[in-house]
Formats: C-alpha cells, sequence, structure tokens
C-alpha cells in the first residue's frame, strides 16, 4: 500500500492501516518523493506504529527510469534505515526495458547488502522478463482503474512465476466497485493488490475501504 500523505496531516489515514495489519503486504513511507532532507518525527512514529503492529515498511525511492547513480539510490536509502528503521524499499519509477536491466540489478545487490527485504520494484508495467528474477515484488501494474478494465494484458512469461510474486496498484475504483476490482487483480494473477478510490495528480493520500459487512435481512430501521 503507498500512502503518500503527511501523518499528521490524515493520521487516521495512518491508524486504518495499523487496524488491518494483518492483510498488508507492507506500507510505502514516502516523506517528500523520498526520505526527505532530515529526519521527520511524524513518519518515523508512524513507521514505528506499522511495525509494531507487524507490517513491513518500505522505504520509497525514486530510481528516475535508470537516470540516478547507484550511489544516490543507496544514499536515500541509508537515511530510510537510519531514520525510519524500514523494513526494505520500494524502488519506484524503474525502466521497464532491457538496456537498463544490468543497472537495476547493481541497485538491488546493494539494497539487499543493506538489509533490504523485501526489494520491490515498480515499473508500473510488464517488464523485460529478467526483472522478475531481481525482485521479491514486481508491480507490473499501476494506473487508473478504467485502463487497468480495458487495457491489461499480462505476456505469457508471467506464467512462470507465482502469483505471488507480483503486484497491481490500481486507482480510481468507484467504492461499491472494491471488491471486483479485488477479484480482477487475483483473476489476473496478482497475489499482492491494492484499490484505492483516489485520482488526480496523488491518488495515493486515502487507504483501501475496508469491505462492508452485508446487513442482516429484517434488521432495517433497528437501532
Amino acid at each position: 500500500m503507498p500512502l503518500y500523505v503527511h501523518p499528521a496531516m490524515d493520521p487516521a489515514a495512518w491508524d486504518a492501516l495499523v487496524a488491518v495489519a494483518p492483510d498488508l503486504y507492507g506500507v510505502v513511507l514516502n516523506a517528500a518523493d523520498g526520505p526527505g532532507a532530515a529526519p521527520d518525527p511524524a513518519f518515523a512514529e508512524a513507521a514505528h506504529a506499522l511495525r509494531t503492529a507487524g507490517v513491513r515498511v518500505l522505504g520509497y525511492v525514486d530510481t528516475a527510469y535508470g537516470q540516478r547513480s547507484r550511489q544516490a539510490v543507496d544514499a536515500d536509502l541509508d537515511r530510510h534505515f537510519d531514520w525510519y528503521q524500514v523494513d526494505g524499499c520500494f524502488f519506484d519509477r524503474i525502466s521497464p526495458g532491457r538496456r537498463d536491466l544490468r543497472h537495476c540489478r547493481r541497485l538491488v545487490r546493494s539494497a539487499r547488502e543493506r538489509g533490504a527485504d523485501p526489494v520491490v520494484l515498480n515499473p508500473g508495467v510488464h517488464p523485460a522478463p529478467g526483472y522478475a528474477r531481481a525482485a521479491d515484488l514486481l508491480v507490473t501494474f499501476e494506473g487508473h482503474w478504467t485502463t487497468y478494465l480495458r487495457s491489461f494484458t499480462a505476456p505469457p512469461w508471467t506464467a512462470r512465476h507465482s502469483p505471488e510474486h507480483f503486484c497491481h496498484l490500481v486507482y480510481g475504483v468507484p467504492p461499491a466497485l472494491a471488491p471486483l476490482a479485488v477479484r480482477t487483480a487475483v483473476r489476473r494473477g496478482a497475489g499482492v493488490h491494492c484499490a484505492v478510490p483516489g485520482a488526480g495528480p496523488n491518488p495515493w493520500t486515502t487507504p483501501p475501504r475496508p469491505p462492508q459487512p452485508p446487513r442482516s435481512p429484517g434488521l432495517e430501521g433497528t437501532r
């Protein structure tokens, strides 16, 4: 679950994730398109609450589609470890082509040497097959619900991997269709998935809405 909102601005959103801890693969901590320039006590407290609840915290690191050096990426990850005691990392904006695979593998190897577990790669699309072997979790879709319904196709090589190896991140999901989004992700081979109602430049400001229990017949109007 990416949650890109400051804990002081919306503490209820972070509390909601703690409440559903058993259902979470992990939560991406993104203070300022990365760890930020200095430690933020609010994010440190939120990360501690998640870890205490048994949720893995993943430090957000932008790779700029292969344009950032390994040294710059390592420095961001080191700050995540030092300031927020993250468990693993979420490498965003991964270049999906074969040409950048070697560079990505160097980033992953360096992250693992620093103790990152898991390492999540987010190209947001299906990349070259070699990326699947580099990551613990590979995000093969990030986009709007309508695009997910109309344009998603999985290449044949994905069948060689377990569904738990793939993640779909879908936004703009009408709340009433959240259960359908979950079923669709499972049917399309994503063992990890997240569907949120948000949209716009930053749709990851609210957690998924928990499913509502069905109404018991004959109880309408009771208190």
